[in-house]
């Protein structure tokens, strides 16, 4: 494929990366107001109703014997966003994002065993030892906040299983199912916590906003990347999202990270993309 070929699609993959982070420090202006558990269940609710309304998944033939991958793929994607959107009352972004990455990357590589593949292995738990409480950064971060960053990636691994068994079942309406089962999941978590305040007329631009940079939109540009980028070159430009979440956390939140932080971040940046470049399943 030309060089020139590959420009338009890259672009559109960094624009998506910094919707998705630019929706997630718009999400954080939410937190004051209905709490983390709230912001998660506006952005999941209204997000389906905009998938639904482009993906038309009332027109999905299913069968209930055969939603269990489906319903799995749902709750992963709930609980991913739910435990994202609670660390991030206390880490900032691009640390949250970082610590989150590690769900799929340890996806991939225990799908490989080649020697090249623990240099990967030993990156990604050495930014984790300096980005955890007890590792070597000048300042902890929050040990409930990590942890849940941790529990967020645990579910993107999931989603990721679970998103390729029922994206085979049910085509490209898993995307707007999924979220149907994530928000139905989600909704009464954030009624519990926020109460009549999710009905606010006052959130709605926000929410809407939240909704369209964190799901809608991304959500969309990715589909066009992946089409037009050999895989491997996709998985390794999302590798960057970390960096991107901790650039976004710098201009629209002013979290600043300390150099130890970045050089953890960094790690695992750099482990993410090695493995992506690299690996080979097992045979």
């Amino acid at each position: 494929m030309p060089r020139s070929a590959l420009l338009v699609p890259i672009a559109l993959l960094l624009v998506a990366m910094v919707s998705i982070q630019s929706g997630a420090s718009l999400a954080k202006n939410l937190f004051p107001l209905v709490g983390a558990e709230g912001t998660t269940a506006l952005r999941l609710v209204l997000g389906a109703i905009i998938l639904s309304l482009v993906m038309q998944p009332w027109r999905a033939k299913l069968d209930l014997r055969k939603c269990h991958a489906l319903l799995a793929y749902g709750l992963a994607l709930g609980g991913m966003n739910l435990m994202f959107y609670m660390s991030l009352q206390s880490i900032p972004l691009g640390i949250a994002v970082a610590l989150e990455f590690t769900g799929p990357l340890a996806l991939a590589l225990f799908s490989s065993r080649r020697l090249l593949d623990f240099v990967w292995v030993i990156l990604a738990i050495a930014g984790l030892w300096m980005l955890l409480p007890t590792g070597a950064t000048q300042s902890a971060i929050d040990p409930l906040g990590a942890a849940l960053a941790l529990g967020a990636g645990v579910c993107w691994a999931l989603y990721i299983v679970f998103g390729q068994k029922a994206g085979a079942q049910h085509g490209r309406h898993t995307v707007a199912l999924g979220t149907w089962v994530a928000a139905l999941l989600v909704l009464p978590i954030g009624v519990w916590h926020a109460g009549s305040d999710l009905l606010s007329v006052d959130l709605l631009p926000i929410a809407l906003g939240v909704a369209v940079l964190s799901s809608a939109l991304p959500y969309s540009l990715e589909m066009v990347a992946l089409t037009r980028l050999p895989a491997r070159t996709f998985s390794v430009l999302m590798s960057l999202e970390p960096a991107v979440a901790a650039m976004c956390g710098l201009a629209f939140l002013g979290e600043k990270l300390l150099w130890g932080q970045w050089l953890a971040v960094g790690a695992i940046i750099i482990a993410s993309a090695g493995a992506a470049a690299t690996i080979r399943p097992k045979s």
